[in-house]
């Protein structure tokens, strides 16, 4: 147990960042994305780096069949999965008083509804080996109030944290990596305006993944890369509510574009 790994959304950004760290420490990486073209190109980089073979599962986590597939992978008991980071997301540049609803709804399959299902499906065999590692991609968007996305990532946040506190006296760690902004195509396919974010404010994929893992494997039950997102998230979580909301919604306000 612990040799393999399942990482959803391996194909860029943060996902990418873990499927490479893993694979750097010898594991078997399971890829799980939706395009089947650039998941080839990420098992070959991965053999070609680190000499390790990987699994390329093709599936999309907003429909019933892609979650299924995944879900009976890591319910395996054959070839048990040790590790899980559910990172697959997306964002909606769009008020909730105009988006589409569809766009809604696929936010919450994907980000709320995924990471439930897969975490029920291997948590059963990670507590029969009394071994494994969830780390469940928040963000620090969960302490602020910024439309369905924040209201994602609470969802995430909580249930990591639930969940560590009832694991607590096994081997198995489920932690909440709450990141802020890091340069990934996130943003980008969000249309998000980010011009105006100061460089100080941005992290790497890779720095955010090494210290979410060195968390992890600390049994830490968060992870919040950065000290400008430790005094960024200790204000959200503890200053005055009536605040953050407004620091919320302006900051989610000037990502739009008109």
């Amino acid at each position: 147990m612990g040799e393999s790994a399942l990482v959803t959304g391996a194909t860029a950004g943060i996902g990418a960042s873990f499927a490479r760290l893993l694979a750097s420490k010898g594991y078997h990486v399971v890829l799980v994305a939706r395009d089947e073209e650039r998941l080839i190109k990420v098992s070959q980089e991965l053999a070609t780096d680190f000499g390790m073979t990987s699994e390329v599962l093709r599936a999309d986590l907003s429909t019933a069949v892609g979650l299924k597939l995944v879900a009976d992978r890591l319910a395996s008991k054959t070839s048990p999965i040790g590790v899980l980071i559910n990172n697959a997301g997306f964002g909606i540049n769009k008020s909730f008083l105009v988006s589409d609803l569809e766009a809604e709804q696929n936010l919450l399959d994907v980000l709320v509804t995924a990471p439930m299902r897969l975490m029920h499906a291997v948590l059963p065999v990670m507590k029969e080996h009394d071994r494994g590692i969830i780390i469940n991609v928040s963000s620090v968007a969960g302490w602020i109030a910024g439309g369905t996305y924040s209201a994602a990532k609470s969802y995430l946040t909580v249930l990591s944290e639930s969940l560590h506190t009832e694991l607590a006296h096994t081997r198995v760690t489920v932690m909440a990596l709450c990141p802020g902004f890091t340069r990934t195509e996130f943003h980008e396919r969000g249309r998000m305006k980010m011009g105006g974010l100061p460089n100080f404010m941005w992290l790497s994929a890779d720095y955010v993944v090494n210290r979410a893992w060195s968390d992890a494997r600390r049994g830490q039950a968060l992870s919040v890369p950065g000290w400008q997102y430790a005094v960024l998230s200790t204000v959200s979580r503890f200053g005055p509510r009536p605040l953050v909301r407004k620091i919320g919604m302006n900051v989610r306000k000037k990502q739009r574009h008109k």
